[in-house]
């Protein structure tokens, strides 16, 4: 969740973890700090977010080729200065960052404390440094020696970067079920939660696996080990990432960039995967699992967030295109439980990052009981693309907004085109069908074009509900996944509340809530439901709410009786949530922003949750 950035080299250390820091911000902004090794140790940590940091360090001495770096959201200890990262052992001497979560801390606090530490903080990283200062002093041991042996007694989540000061040149990294990424430069090292901060300066990164420590020396060695010292050969990969993509690029949030990428992004999902005038799809990852995918009882659909609600019409489409039952979980709920998984089963794992915990969590359940594990994921060389068995790349690109839009629908995509080559094969789809649908997916980027070319329409339409306390998202059948994404964008960005339900089920609890207050968003693009859906506004209009309607263009009806309507184009049905989303972000964006919220980085929240 939280975002590291260490450096060694003959670089000055302090501006690369700064820009480092900024662009790692989007996983977490409660706090941020920073330790420099120059002759002695100098430590600078700050609550709230990066600038701030900056600003504290102005006038402070900044110089050193080694340092690490840290902004973070919390988890234990409330975001103040002392509880913020790095935190230091009680001899002065270490320095350590960690995102995670050590689980047995308070036992490890208790043994330390009567061994005489003294904890100045709350947080369970604090507890962990003095354990490496235990056993270095105890036994003897060098920093490597000694992190290694910590490591063993911790239990939880964690990826750490720590050095100490009188082994100057040597940093040290560790990872288990948390993310770190090792740099390599010329004559220097990097270290970070992914490859965003790294991209400026090298492209050849190694991803470490769980429970290995990376051994960094400034000569221009390293060497990467497991927790129980064996040697490792890592795989050294050259990563495609532009630096361009990690700016606004003349937009004033990223959100809003992202939004407007998405003709390009759903692009780049389908790209090599489709063409409708030859007639074919081809899902890359299906390919040498077809035989199982086919057979397959079921399929387990395992996600968080709007990883969930992409899961949600993933299971519409399945079940509709290739007739495969699915069950939608939430990940946090099936590894927690003690689910029927069996062998014949496919388990489909949906993650933006490809590091959820919750996710990772329960494919490591399914894989024990046999079943095949696919993942549907954005970041190449993530934890998830490495546990499964196959699976497929978003191309999403980075996505630095914590709310997210883009990646949605390159989800949507990816799930789209596997349905359509899974019905293709199974032969649950005619012919023609199967060709209206090709068609129908390569014309989706210039509707989505189109759509976006209505932002000064729906910005009016959100001035004119800005200042709403509650909000009711109405849809049905593939698009009632989309008013549950519709409702969580607006809680998530403008913390005004509001719940996505299907729209027959209004009269069975929400519709007491309606009144002339109570802005009612009814996607209203289902052929197969029109007049049930008339019906569902008709009844909001007789109590008062406003309604805002998205509609096919052309729509005549709803447009007379609906407050405010917003066309998109026509579809085959099974990919409307391609289209109807669009609005949805659109209307949450401009609402967040006229409500004076933080857009890319709203409260409480972190863009990728690496802990549970």
């Amino acid at each position: 969740m939280c975002g590291i950035v260490a450096y060694i080299g003959n670089k000055q250390a302090y501006p690369i973890i700064i820009e480092g820091l900024r662009r790692l911000e989007y996983r977490g902004y409660d706090s941020a700090g920073i330790s420099l090794l120059n002759g002695d140790l100098h430590t600078y940590k700050k609550k709230g977010k990066v600038q701030d940091l900056e600003n504290f360090a102005a006038d402070k001495n900044k110089e050193g080729t080694m340092g690490i770096g840290h902004t973070r959201w919390a988890t234990h200890g409330k975001p103040d200065d002392l509880n913020a990262h790095p935190h230091v052992s009680g001899d002065g001497n270490i320095t350590l960052v960690h995102n995670g979560i050590i689980e047995n801390y308070a036992q490890l606090k208790e043994a330390l404390a009567e061994l005489g530490h003294e904890f100045k903080s709350e947080t369970d990283t604090e507890v962990l440094v003095h354990l490496i200062e235990e056993y270095q002093k105890r036994d003897n041991l060098t920093i490597e020696k000694a992190v290694q042996k910590a490591l063993k007694k911790a239990v939880g989540a964690y990826a750490i970067v720590v050095f100490d000061k009188r082994e100057p040149n040597k940093l040290i990294g560790a990872r288990k079920s948390s993310p770190l990424v090792l740099g390599l430069g010329k004559d220097e090292f990097f270290l970070a939660s992914d490859a965003t901060p790294i991209i400026k300066f090298t492209n050849k990164v190694i991803y470490l696996n769980d429970e290995e420590i990376v051994n960094i020396n400034r000569d221009g060695t390293y060497e990467v080990v497991t927790i129980d010292n064996e040697l490792q050969s890592p795989v050294v990969q050259e990563i495609d990432l532009k630096i361009e993509e990690l700016e606004k690029g003349g937009y004033d949030h990223f959100m809003l960039k992202e939004i407007h990428q998405q003709p390009q992004t759903i692009l780049e999902s389908m790209r090599g995967r489709i063409n409708a005038e030859e007639g074919w799809v081809l899902v890359g990852g299906m390919q040498d699992h077809m035989k199982r995918l086919k057979e397959a009882d079921r399929m387990i659909f395992a996600a968080c967030g709007t990883s969930w609600h992409a899961a949600l019409i993933g299971e519409y489409l399945f079940e509709d295109l290739a007739r495969i039952p699915v069950e939608v979980e939430y990940a946090s709920e099936l590894r927690y439980r003690n689910p029927v998984i069996r062998e014949k089963d496919v388990i489909v794992a949906l993650s933006q990052s490809g590091e959820t915990a919750d996710t990772l969590a329960a494919l490591e359940m399914a894989k024990k009981k046999g079943a095949l594990l696919y993942g549907i994921v954005n970041n190449v060389g993530s934890s998830i693309a490495r546990l499964t068995d196959c699976g497929s790349y978003i191309h999403a690109g980075p996505e630095i907004g914590v709310a997210s839009t883009k990646a949605f629908t390159s989800q949507l995509v990816v799930l789209s085109l596997m349905a359509i080559n899974l019905g293709k094969e199974r032969g649950t789809i005619s012919e023609g069908y199967y060709r209206q649908l090709l068609h129908a997916m390569e014309a989706i980027p210039a509707k989505v074009q189109k759509i976006l070319e209505q932002d000064e329409k729906i910005k009016y339409i959100a001035g004119e509900i800005r200042n709403a306390q509650n909000a009711l998202y109405l849809g049905r059948g593939y698009n009632f996944p989309i008013a549950l994404e519709g409702a969580l964008k607006l809680k998530e960005i403008s913390y005004i509340h509001a719940e996505g339900y299907p729209a027959a089920e209004m009269k069975h609890g929400p519709i007491a809530l309606i009144d002339m207050y109570m802005p009612v968003v009814v996607i209203a693009t289902n052929q197969s439901a029109y007049e049930k859906v008339v019906s569902n506004i008709q009844e909001v209009k007789a109590r008062k709410g406003i309604v805002i309607a998205i509609v096919l263009e052309g729509d005549k009806e709803i447009k007379k009786i609906a407050d405010f309507t917003i066309e998109i184009p026509e579809t085959e049905e099974p990919l409307s949530p391609l289209l109807s989303v669009i609005p949805l972000q659109l209307l949450s964006y401009h609402i967040a922003v006229m409500r004076g919220c933080n857009v890319d980085q709203p409260r409480n929240l972190a863009k990728s949750v690496t802990v549970e």
